[in-house]
């Protein structure tokens, strides 16, 4: 048993001052005792915050965040960054791979997230064939390990290139496997969760343009009903108007007409929603996995935020594509666009939680969790002891507490997190992770062989 204390600390009800916190030997809160004493206690030097789980990741594609900025086609899209990411894709090695994620995964932590959900869909090696191992799996898996990140594997089931089962294109033979090797994969991925605390699993989709109805049905009747369901859905108006073309029906309509989408399934981006797949979205119990900055830096749309939260919908955070590994700026990023598109301010509000930054926070920590499936996301008894520890300075430790997070998110920067704690260990100390000069050499070594 390990106590810490913490001067002030975000708990669930609230924030509260001279708290004691007893965590378990399996990294989990025994007990928060606010108003306490740090007798024989680890100090914890500054405000202390639950940490985030970061619910979408491509990890390979942090080798190309940033440069594809220069423009090649007037009409830049989603779909010409996409062709630019398969050229890149072809040539990416396992050890490559997991090279690049260890670093990521550090670079995480450093940011505030203490959980990753990998959506991982590099399967292959460049002629499309399996490895014998699973060595990108085994990567991903070894690169959290160096972080210390706790890790969501999703392995994503990928057959076609569109709707109605088109045939895939070349750019994707790395993706592409049919449903029985699939559920083999997820069979070894569970084996492999053996003896690793920190890593779970789930169940993914790529989209409803990469999978058909009956592979879906297939895969979830064959597998634990209690696993995550990931998805990529809505994301452009362009794979809305092709659903329409071909089934008549949006694609989250679509989804929700067939499918017992509950509090296990996780809708990544679901940008585009019509008013009726919003007010079913949110009744529905699912997380809605928004990605601010990717999807800024796609131009994929802005998510109805204010609405759909205001119906009691879930949300998390990802940073899918790794153009910013910043908590800070994915919830900036959420509540600016729904600003600039009100020309309102203090736009993600409710009428019992009037605070922008606490309500972000908040529930993007809640969801975020829910949809890693893990118990985390606040200082409470039975929670995994992730937490952040940001920095004890004079610019967050004048301002009451009621101001500590709106002062942070809208006014402060990621490098203020001075120590980040996963499962009751800190892996940063003082903005430092102990890995992270071999892990950033042998990320050079990855992007020197991939120019």
């Amino acid at each position: 048993m390990a106590t810490f204390f913490a001067p002030r600390a975000m708990l669930a009800e609230g924030w509260r001052q001279q708290v004691r916190i007893s965590v378990n030997p399996a990294g989990f809160i025994d007990a928060v005792t606010p108003d306490s004493h740090d007798a024989g206690a680890i100090r914890l030097n500054g405000e202390v915050i639950p940490a985030i789980a970061n619910l979408h990741s491509h990890a390979f594609q942090r080798a190309m965040a940033g440069l594809a900025e220069v423009a090649g086609d007037p009409q830049d899209s989603f779909w010409t960054w996409r062709d630019l990411m398969y050229r890149m894709v072809q040539r990416l090695t396992p050890d490559q791979v997991g090279d690049i994620a260890a670093l990521l995964y550090i670079e995480m932590l450093k940011g505030g997230y203490s959980q990753v959900a990998e959506f991982h869909y590099l399967h292959h090696d460049p002629d499309g064939m399996p490895y014998p191992d699973d060595a990108m799996l085994q990567q991903l898996i070894r690169a959290a390990g160096v972080a210390g990140i706790g890790q969501t594997l999703l392995p994503v089931l990928y057959s076609y290139s569109g709707f109605d089962a088109q045939p895939p294109v070349a750019g994707q033979k790395r993706f592409i496997q049919q449903t029985e090797c699939y559920l083999q994969q997820q069979s070894r991925l569970h084996e492999l969760q053996r003896n690793r605390p920190l890593l779970n699993a789930g169940l993914c989709f790529h989209s409803l343009r990469a999978v058909s109805e009956s592979q879906m049905q297939q895969v979830l009747a064959a597998s634990d009903p209690a696993l995550p369901v990931h998805i990529h859905v809505a994301e452009q108006q362009k794979e809305v108007n092709d659903s329409l073309a071909w089934s008549g029906e949006r694609p989250v309509s679509w989804l929700l007409n067939r499918f017992a989408v509950d509090a296990r399934w996780c809708l990544i981006h679901a940008t585009h929603l019509d008013e009726s797949e919003l007010s079913r979205l949110a009744a529905s119990g699912a997380v809605a996995g928004l990605c601010p900055t990717t999807e800024a830096n796609l131009g994929d749309g802005i998510f109805p935020a204010v609405e759909y939260i205001a119906q009691g919908g879930r949300w998390g955070i990802g940073s899918d594509s790794h153009v910013s590994l910043s908590i800070n700026e994915e919830l900036r990023w959420l509540e600016y666009a729904q600003r600039l598109r009100d020309q309102r301010r203090n736009r993600i509000t409710l009428p019992d939680q009037t605070s922008v930054g606490d309500l972000l926070w908040q529930q993007a920590a809640a969801g975020g969790a829910q949809a890693c499936g893990i118990q985390q996301g606040s200082l409470a008894v039975g929670q995994r002891a992730d937490w952040l520890v940001l920095r004890d300075e004079a610019w967050l430790g004048s301002v009451d507490h009621r101001s500590v997070l709106n002062r942070w998110l809208f006014a402060g920067q990621r490098d203020q997190i001075r120590d980040v704690y996963v499962a009751g260990k800190a892996v940063i100390q003082e903005g430092y992770h102990p890995a992270q000069e071999a892990s950033a050499a042998r990320f050079s070594q990855a992007m020197a062989a991939l120019r």
